[in-house]
């Protein structure tokens, strides 16, 4: 059975530039049969650096992320979920982009005879700053007369094989980096490495800690929605100063009963479960990230590094550069 998801809409709702902050447009032209797991990485990755760049850069561009088609409306993807999606003539900025996808999937063998659609995407290649396709895509900018860039050069290996109208004869380079991959060069190009490794990192699978088992008991179905909402709460405000009177008004209870609630249905108490998620952001931070202990502690709500080793040395039994030693992979940020 088909479904149907709004991906343009929830786009859309979370778009609404700041004033003062310049628009970079970021076009994702989809055909039947393409990847969804590959164009929700894009926006996702897009939507994330638009997050940290509101909270660490005043002047950050704003990235409007937009899903196109030849027609507009519903297109499908390789596993039957649909999407809404804007006519690529439709576009108010003349396709104007500041990176413009070309996504793959079983339709783009049939997009490659659409004379329309190649003489838009002639037109959207001259105009934009980088053109980037994914899988079978390359496919439809060959029908178009293009040949693919090689653009090696990050230590990290993000700068993808793309096109740039920088580059206005690029040699045929078949071998691309993932979209994904070329997203974040974009976005690292454009914003910095350190809000690029924070979307890449928002973005990958989350690693367990010791303490990922008590913080998912709030998604249990024993779990009510008031004590559920609040433990969500105290996780999503973990870094902040947080006292159980807020919380408990979270779940609008009173305290006393708050307290003996949350007890009963998570199995610690508030203070607890908060110093849980302190523990377990401060695990990911060091393993993550290569900031200082110091800075580590600050950033998950703890007065200091010495605070943060004395409780780890209570609940891990090593001190926080010990952890960092014997968990943290080598990691491209």
């Amino acid at each position: 059975m088909a479904c149907h998801i709004d991906v343009h809409n929830t786009v859309v709702q979370r778009r609404v530039p700041r004033d003062g902050h310049a628009v970079k447009h970021i076009g994702v032209a989809v055909f039947n049969g393409f990847s969804l797991l590959d164009t929700v990485s894009i926006v996702e990755a897009f939507q994330a650096a638009n997050r940290f760049a509101q909270d660490s850069q005043r002047d950050a561009p704003h990235y409007d992320v937009r899903l196109l088609s030849a027609a507009g409306g519903r297109i499908a993807s390789s596993s039957d979920v649909f999407v809404w999606t804007d006519s690529v003539e439709a576009r108010g900025y003349a396709g104007h982009f500041h990176a413009l996808f070309i996504a793959g999937g079983t339709g783009v063998h049939d997009a490659r005879r659409d004379e329309r659609l190649l003489a838009w995407l002639r037109c959207a290649h001259l105009r934009s700053e980088n053109v980037l396709p994914i899988a079978e895509g390359q496919f439809l900018l060959e029908a178009a007369g293009f040949a693919s860039s090689a653009g090696r050069g990050s230590a990290r290996g993000r700068v993808p094989h793309h096109h740039s109208r920088r580059d206005p004869e690029p040699a045929t380079q078949r071998e691309v980096s993932s979209p994904l991959e070329s997203a974040l060069s974009v976005i690292e190009a454009d914003l910095g490495t350190e809000i690029t490794c924070k979307a890449a990192a928002c973005l990958a699978p989350r690693a367990s800690t010791q303490f990922t088992s008590v913080l998912n008991r709030n998604i249990s179905g024993s779990v009510s929605d008031k004590i559920g909402a609040s433990a969500r709460w105290l996780e999503a405000n973990g870094d902040q100063p947080i006292s159980i009177d807020r919380a408990a008004g979270i779940a609008a209870m009173s305290e006393r009963n708050f307290l003996r609630r949350f007890k009963a249905e998570i199995g610690v108490t508030p203070s607890g479960y908060l110093l849980y998620v302190r523990l377990d952001m401060s695990c990911r931070l060091l393993v993550e990230t290569a900031l200082p202990v110091d800075k580590i502690a600050r950033r998950c709500g703890f007065g200091g590094g010495a605070q943060l080793a004395k409780l780890f040395r209570k609940h891990m039994g090593a001190t926080p550069t010990e952890y960092r030693g014997s968990k943290r992979q080598p990691h491209d940020c």
